[in-house]
């Protein structure tokens, strides 16, 4: 069997060919490249997406990485202590007590996931600033 030959190509039912995308709901972000922020809302609080990158030169936010806010933290991942300094450095940065912010998920893994005692708006507008004083 000759499997060199091109297919044709399907296209998709319902739109005619050369046809435009339909138009987009209001409320999307306009530009294309617009990341969505790593924040949702739970409750009374915001659970935060972290990628957590330990054993770095410094702490501190490092961009948008795969839907989560990259947290780069100089302890090691050893017994809890990335874990410790992450969520210290959170309430420090966000401006609450340490009691406020929690680890709900991955404990022992990179990817986490953060909740905190402050409206998700807030959290939100704080991730957009830090991300924002990250780029180019």
């Amino acid at each position: 069997m000759n499997r060199s030959r091109a297919r044709p190509l399907a296209i998709a039912p319902g739109r005619p060919q050369g046809a435009s995308a339909p138009p987009k709901p209001e409320g999307t972000p306009l530009r294309a490249d617009a990341p969505e922020l790593p924040v949702s809302a739970r409750g009374d609080g915001a659970l935060l997406r972290v990628a957590v990158v330990p054993n770095a030169r410094r702490t501190g936010a490092d961009g948008l990485h795969d839907g989560a806010l990259r947290v780069r933290l100089t302890a090691p991942p050893v017994e809890g202590q990335a874990n410790a300094r992450l969520l210290a450095w959170l309430a420090a940065e966000l401006g609450c007590p340490r009691r406020a912010v929690r680890l709900q998920h991955g404990d022992t893994s990179r990817r986490k996931a953060v909740e905190i005692d402050l409206p998700a708006a807030a959290v939100a507008a704080w991730v957009a600033r830090v991300t924002a004083a990250r780029s180019p």
